[in-house]
Formats: structure tokens, C-alpha cells, sequence
């Protein structure tokens, strides 16, 4: 582990940073956040995945077209200022920017127009070549996916003509060279993009700050990686899924969920001893210095929901060849660190292989008041040391906008009677904050948001929700000398700093 003590730290996507851009960046806005957090006895950054999102799939991390491209949308103008690919003139006409929301088709626009500007005075360098070099395995097939899906007009991959769906060699040469400017800006952007990641870990590194990133186990169909690698993904002779990603009914929803991602073929995986997940891995490590695996259970065994199924209630559970593979996590990244997202029902066998491996897992307190508390695991009581325990997630409400909003009548009685009073609505957050920071964990991690003891106005993400999720930002004027101090003072009295 990067910390092996008791430790806190906040959670904080990089889109809700301040900032002039419209959006959150990796430039001066997150170097600045990393200071305040170290002032403030912080040692963990934790955020979002930072793949590239799509508006038309509601602008998600969670969903993108590469399991490996960094988003474009968080380099930052400021750092091309610097570096002499953007001038003052670039910028005169800016648009208006929310401050408060992220406004993604005018951030979009605005940014690859920067972005633009920014290609047309780069002169490739000894650097950039070492990079492009050291990311072949994805970054080529990316950018000409990319390039292809806009000379496309945005149709899936699978609508392609045959010989660029199928990949025919030619045609691919071919296509390479006629989008040659295309994919070249494709190129620089995920340049300028890891360029950002690696100032920032080093920023990190100098003030004792962990980050922590986010890595989704599924990806999406109409993505690079299923495009480059159909083989390594359960496809039928049509290249159409069989069976995609979900979760089976339960106490929260009577038909399930169904993700539709593709699922994978874990016998064709097994074949090169998982070259495509350790890599895949290995790429997240190099940005982050501990990684959550979201669905980590998928490891273990996963739901199949036929393929054109509208619900995930015909489902079947299918085994993963597990221990060959973390036999093989192991031989190749022996000292990683992973967080195992095991939130919803966990079997005894997801529990072991956790306990094998050495990765922590997951409690977060606003789960702790529905139901009996002796066998709870979210109820702080219950927690053990190796855990990482939380207020809240991205998923969730603030705990706050929980109390006022969300939580039952019989939430709240429960809460009062762990408490042993009833609280006032203002005092929850405090409350809730102050029932992680006292708990056993090792780590425990806050949302911004209940530190600043803001409502539902907050929320960064409503699940099953198809719009206005993602775009909750912090203003710039929160980060006070006051709160820096309140926070330091929280992390000193339950022994954290």
C-alpha cells in the first residue's frame, strides 16, 4: 500500500475542479487542489475515470470509447499558454461559462477549437516519439478508430463498410493515410493529455499526496478496444454481443440492470496470459498510485444477460477463470495496489479472493441505516481496519441532500437512535463525516461536498438517470483558509494526519 496508517483523504472529480474553462483540467486548478489538500492533512486525491466521455451516452466516465484514452476535454489552456501553443488572441472570444455546472457541448466545442489552434504550432518532439513508442498497443488503433468514427458521421463500428469493420490490412493503410491530419490531432491530444497526468503525479509525489483513480471493468461496444480486438470479447459470427453486462434482480430492482456492455471471453484472455487486461492495468498504475476496480465481483463470475434482452432478469451467472488470472496480476505487477469496489451482494468467494490479494474493499455510511444493523457492513461498528470507508460515493447523494431528500422516515428514527438523538438536518453532514474519520479504517474518504455540508444541488450522479449527471463543480471560493483548517483539525483528532 502507498500509505500503510491510519489516513483520509477527499474525493473530488476532476470536471468539478474551479476554473476558468468551463471544466475541470489537470493544469493549475488540480496542481493548486493537490496543495490544499496536502495543508489541509490530507493524503489521498481520489477521482473519476478519466477516459474520454460522450454526450450522447450522457457524458459518463463510465462509458467511453477506449479503455485506454486519456479526455481531452482536461488538458488545460493554461498549461498551452505556458508552453507557447496558445497566445492571447487564441482566447478573445471566449464564450460564457457556468460557474457551477459543466456545460459539455460548449466546453467541447471551445476546447477543440483551443486544441486546434494549439496542433497547428506543435513540432514533434524526442518526447512525443517516446511516448507514441511506449503506448502503440492502443493509441495507433484509438486515433484511427476515432478518425473513422467521424468520417462515419458517428456510426457504430459494426456499420462500418466490411473491410474497415473486419480490419482488412489495406484498407487500413489506406484509411490511416487519408486521415493522416486527423489522426495526428487524435495523437497529440492524448499526448498532451498523459504529458498533464505526469506533471501531476509528480506534483503529487512532492506533497505526500495519493492518488487514487477509478477503472471500470466493462467497456463499451462501439469502443476501439472491441473494434481492434473482437476476439478477445464474446461476439457472435456477426460481431454482435451474445450476451452483455449486467447486474440480476434484487431487494433495489425487480428486474435487475442491464449495462449491455460486451462481455469477455476469458478462455481467448487466458490464452496470452491476460496480455490485454495487465496492460490495461499496468496503464492505469502508471497515471495513479492506487487504482479502485469498479464490479470488482466481475472478476469472480459475472451475470450474462442475452443479447437484445430489455431487462437483466433472464441473466445467468458465468465463472471467470479467476485464479489464473490474479496468478497472473501477480507475476506481473507484484507490488500493485488495487480497492476493491464490493458494494451490493458479495459472495464468500469475492470476499476470499479480496482477502488473497490484499485488496481493501468498500463501506460507505449512508448504506448503514436501511435495514438491521448487527450484520450491516456499512454500519461503522462493523468495519474492519483494511477497509476504505466513505461518507458517500459518486453514486450516491450528499449526505446532506440523503437526509433532507432521500433517506426514509426509518432511516432517519435509525440514525437518530445510533446517535442517540435526533439530529438537526444541518448537523448530518458533520455527523456523517465524523462517524468515518472515528472508524477503524484504514482510509477514509470524503466527498467535497459534505465537507462544504452541501444538498442534492451537488449530487454528481443519480444512477439509472439518463441526463444532467456529471456536472456538479465547486466553486473556486470554498477553499478557504478556514475550511483547510477545519479539515486538518478533523483528520488530527481521529488520528489521521
Amino acid at each position: 500500500m502507498f500509505f500503510l496508517t491510519r489516513s483520509c483523504g477527499i474525493l473530488l472529480p476532476v470536471s468539478s475542479l474551479p476554473g476558468r474553462w468551463g471544466i475541470g483540467d489537470l493544469g493549475p486548478g488540480a496542481r493548486s487542489f493537490v496543495d490544499f489538500l496536502s495543508r489541509s492533512g490530507q493524503k489521498t486525491w481520489q477521482i473519476l475515470p478519466l477516459s474520454e466521455t460522450d454526450g450522447a451516452l450522457g457524458n459518463s466516465p463510465y462509458s467511453s470509447p477506449s479503455a485506454f484514452a486519456g479526455n481531452h476535454l482536461f488538458i488545460s489552456p493554461d498549461d498551452l499558454f505556458k508552453c507557447g501553443l496558445l497566445t492571447a488572441a487564441d482566447t478573445a472570444e471566449l464564450p460564457p461559462f457556468p460557474g457551477e455546472k459543466v456545460d459539455y457541448p460548449t466546453v467541447r466545442a471551445v476546447k477543440e477549437k483551443l486544441l486546434a489552434r494549439a496542433f497547428e504550432r506543435f513540432a514533434p518532439s524526442e518526447e512525443y516519439e517516446t511516448f507514441l513508442q511506449q503506448n502503440e498497443h492502443w493509441v495507433f488503433d484509438y486515433a484511427l478508430f476515432s478518425a473513422l468514427k467521424q468520417r462515419f458521421g458517428g456510426l457504430s463500428w459494426n456499420q462500418w463498410p466490411d473491410e474497415l469493420k473486419l480490419r482488412d490490412g489495406n484498407a487500413l493503410r489506406t484509411a490511416a493515410t487519408e486521415l493522416r491530419e486527423s489522426v495526428d490531432f487524435l495523437l497529440f491530444k492524448q499526448y498532451l493529455f498523459f504529458s498533464s497526468m505526469e506533471r501531476l503525479r509528480r506534483e503529487c509525489d512532492e506533497k505526500g499526496v495519493e492518488l487514487l483513480g477509478d477503472l471500470p471493468i466493462y467497456v463499451n461496444f462501439d469502443s476501439a478496444d472491441v473494434w481492434a480486438h473482437p476476439n478477445l470479447f464474446h461476439l457472435d459470427e456477426n460481431l454482435l454481443p451474445v450476451e452483455v453486462a449486467g447486474v440480476p434482480p434484487d431487494y433495489f430492482s425487480e428486474t435487475g440492470q442491464l449495462w449491455g456492455n460486451p462481455l469477455y471471453n476469458w478462455e481467448a484472455l487466458r490464452e496470452d496470459d491476460f496480455s490485454w487486461w495487465i496492460k490495461r492495468l499496468q496503464h492505469s498504475l502508471s497515471m495513479f498510485h492506487l487504482v479502485r476496480i469498479d464490479h470488482f465481483r466481475g472478476l469472480l463470475a459475472y451475470w450474462a444477460v442475452p443479447f437484445g434482452d430489455r431487462t437483466a432478469e433472464k441473466g445467468v451467472w458465468r465463472d471467470v477463470p479467476s485464479e489464473a488470472f490474479f496468478a497472473s496480476l501477480r507475476k506481473n505487477i507484484p507490488s500493485a495496489s488495487f480497492l476493491a469496489e464490493n458494494l451490493g451482494v458479495i459472495t464468500p468467494d469475492v470476499t476470499d479472493a479480496m482477502e488473497r490479494m490484499s485488496f481493501p474493499g468498500m463501506a460507505v455510511v449512508l448504506f448503514a441505516f436501511g435495514g438491521g444493523m448487527k450484520d450491516n457492513p456499512h454500519i461503522p461498528h462493523n468495519y474492519s481496519a483494511t477497509l476504505a470507508a466513505y461518507s458517500g460515493t459518486h453514486d450516491n447523494n450528499t449526505a446532506l441532500g440523503w437526509y433532507r431528500d432521500d433517506a426514509s422516515e426509518e432511516e432517519r428514527n435509525t440514525l437518530g437512535r445510533y446517535l442517540g438523538r435526533m439530529p438537526d438536518e444541518k448537523e448530518v453532514p458533520d455527523i456523517i463525516v465524523r462517524m468515518v474519520l472515528s472508524s477503524v479504517a484504514q482510509r477514509a474518504i470524503i466527498p467535497l461536498q459534505d465537507y462544504l455540508g452541501l444538498g442534492s444541488e451537488a449530487r454528481m450522479n443519480t444512477p439509472a438517470t439518463p441526463s444532467g449527471n456529471w456536472e456538479w463543480r465547486a466553486d473556486e471560493l470554498c477553499f478557504t483558509e478556514e475550511l483547510s483548517i477545519r479539515i486538518k483539525q478533523l483528520s488530527e483528532i481521529y488520528g489521521r494526519n
